[in-house]
């Protein structure tokens, strides 16, 4: 095969190849375009907003994010996240103990059955136990609240990556993209260079000795 001929054609492939990377940048651009602006504007009709520094608690003060985000209204991926962490997960853990909506459930049935025996019984700790029930509820319901939010801004957190993974797939495709297309410039830069009649590896033609002695005869 002619050596100019072996250029054209992988600095036509190159040229092919980087318009198929160029096209996947420009997707993967639009995802993350997309992303961004849902996020932002899912997180913004919300209307949160930090804390501002002079209101944050000793322990709130100990979050590096809360701080450093205090006032500023929440509408990012990342400010989702630590709303979602450092915030929210901070002050349900204080609600009950520690202990969640789920585990919460178990104790909130036993109540209303004891309750209930109490009511039928005339049982004087009625009003002691119906007092631990509301107790109970309203943790229950503060919890389930608190969980429901922060699941719901920690999805808005993953989204917004989709986005961020988006955006750097976009800039390593525009990078390939843009070797290709030079290394395919060069390439054809070199095939016209190249004699038409130069070849790629030809195999070298080995002298052949001849072997003139003369041969004795009788």
């Amino acid at each position: 095969m002619k050596r100019r001929t072996l250029d054209i054609l992988f600095s036509a492939g190159g040229v092919v190849l980087a318009g198929l990377l160029l096209v996947l940048g420009l997707v993967m651009t639009s995802n993350a375009n997309f992303a961004k602006t849902y996020v932002k504007d899912q997180l913004s009709q919300q209307q949160i907003s930090f804390k501002t520094a002079d209101a944050l608690s000793a322990e709130e003060k100990q979050s590096a994010c809360l701080v450093k985000y205090a006032g500023l209204p929440l509408t990012t991926g990342k400010e989702a996240e630590c709303y979602a962490n450092d915030f929210i997960g901070l002050h349900v853990k204080s609600v009950a103990g520690g202990l969640t909506y789920a585990t919460l459930g178990a104790p909130q049935s036993v109540l209303t059955a004891k309750v209930a025996a109490a009511q039928a019984a005339n049982d004087p700790a009625l009003a002691d136990l119906q007092k631990q029930l509301a107790t109970v509820t309203a943790q229950r319901t503060t919890l389930f609240q608190g969980e429901t939010l922060r699941g719901l801004l920690l999805t808005s957190f993953g989204f917004s990556v989709f986005g961020v993974k988006g955006e750097q797939a976009a800039t390593v495709a525009y990078l390939v993209a843009g070797l290709l297309a030079l290394l395919s410039v060069a390439g054809f830069a070199h095939a016209l260079r190249t004699p038409k009649s130069k070849s790629f590896a030809a195999p070298e033609l080995v002298p052949t000795i001849v072997d003139e002695r003369p041969v004795p005869v009788g």
